[in-house]
């Protein structure tokens, strides 16, 4: 069992307040600028947002399941590329999950690692929490 954490300090009101991630527990980043304006406008100016967070940690926790997935069938990668798009519509919250990725996988074939891409995208930890998106959907070519 592992756990980790993050503190965030938030003033004032939602539209025109801000927020900073503190710290995270590994010590690996922060502080980090947050506001609603990063999370609903383009040019966050620097500053990130919870689905900006949330899109990084589900592309590392999906290339790290299909990489062992990969492995353990006898067919390690020696290059994956994956990226999350998350899409986040106010008053609704986040729509739609967009993986990709893109492998270098000796002695494999396209449907082989199409096969094992589906397979990671839905046993991968943070696939399995963001269960409720209605729309996770990947696209995973093998590079040649």
């Amino acid at each position: 069992m592992s756990e980790r954490s993050a503190a965030v300090t938030w003033n004032g009101d939602l539209m025109s307040g801000a927020g900073t991630i503190d710290e995270v527990g590994s010590g690996a980043f922060g502080p980090l600028d947050v506001t609603w304006a990063a999370r609903t406008e383009e040019g966050s100016g620097g500053k990130t947002s919870p689905e900006e967070l949330i899109a990084a940690a589900h592309a590392s926790c999906f290339s790290m399941a299909l990489s062992h997935a990969l492995a353990q069938g006898g067919n390690a990668p020696e290059r994956l590329r994956t990226s999350a798009t998350v899409t986040f519509v106010p008053g609704t919250g986040i729509t739609r999950i967009a993986l990709a990725v893109r492998g270098a996988v000796p002695g494999l074939d396209a449907d082989g690692f199409r096969e094992a891409a589906e397979a990671a995208k839905e046993g991968c930890p943070v696939s399995k929490a963001l269960a409720s998106v209605p729309e996770i959907s990947l696209d995973a070519p093998l590079e040649s």
